[in-house]
């Protein structure tokens, strides 16, 4: 009867700094998932619920309302591709600046935080312009769903553009970080 052998090949010893990075690595991970959070509740606070408090009772006060509500909503949104963009320079207010770039600034940080959690460090630029534009299309469905808002199709573009640049601004430091000669 020939028997076989397996070979195991010892696993080699885990140096003590090994493990500090390991562990670094895991603290560093695990503090970016918990900023990524506190950016999603933060995100949510500002545009469903316009700074105010979020109350679960409420929402579900505006999911009982009559369909007629949710169909007024719709109504009541902008579907036509870059016509609030068009208006917030005609003519120009302070308001429509700040809801411009607002919607810009505020999907900056999504770019980064999404291409900082990726789990291959791969991201695509479409990978990063179909996350954004699903979680603007979340939001901006919420708001017509919860009659606290109104659905605009140039969110959508604008809050997709702010995720856009976002990662194209952590590409742009990571292209820096390596380019810088080691001291």
């Amino acid at each position: 009867m020939n028997q076989t052998r397996v070979m195991r090949k010892k696993a080699a010893p885990v140096k003590s700094g090994d493990r500090q990075s390991v562990s670094l690595a895991k603290l560093r991970s695990a503090g970016l998932q918990a900023l990524f959070a506190v950016y999603i509740y933060v995100l949510f606070k500002i545009i469903l619920f316009k700074f105010s408090p979020i109350d679960f009772r409420f929402l579900w006060h505006q999911l009982q309302r009559s369909p007629d509500t949710i169909l007024r909503q719709l109504r009541l949104g902008n579907f036509t591709p870059l016509e609030t963009v068009f208006n917030t320079f005609d003519p120009v207010t302070v308001t429509k600046l700040v809801n411009f770039a607002g919607n810009i600034a505020l999907f900056i940080p999504f770019g980064i935080f999404i291409a900082l959690l990726s789990s291959n460090r791969q991201l695509s630029w479409f990978g990063v312009m179909i996350r954004s534009f699903g979680l603007s299309t979340v939001l901006e469905c919420a708001q017509g769903l919860f009659s606290i808002g109104t659905f605009d199709v140039d969110d959508l573009l604008l809050n997709t553009i702010g995720g856009l640049l976002g990662y194209g601004l952590l590409r742009l430091w990571r292209a820096g970080q390596k380019a810088q000669p080691t001291q």
